[in-house]
């Protein structure tokens, strides 16, 4: 819960394609962290990291396909 919220908190300060990115692979990673030994925190801050990059990415494909499509 306290990763969620750590998330949630560090959201508000990025774009709207991060924040998204990192809500849901935080609640991803923070269910599997629980699951896996009790670790949700730790699956809460590697799923934001992971789905902000994931994110990024995204936009960026985005971007390239609108100005070559």
């Amino acid at each position: 819960m306290l990763g969620l919220t750590l998330c949630l908190a560090l959201a508000g300060v990025s774009t709207g394609a991060s924040a998204k990115g990192c809500l849901k692979g935080a609640a991803a990673g923070g269910v599997a962290g629980h699951f896996l030994h009790h670790h949700g925190l730790v699956g809460a801050a590697a799923g934001c990291a992971v789905g902000h990059l994931h994110a990024k990415h995204q936009a960026a494909r985005d971007t390239n396909a609108t100005r070559h499509g």
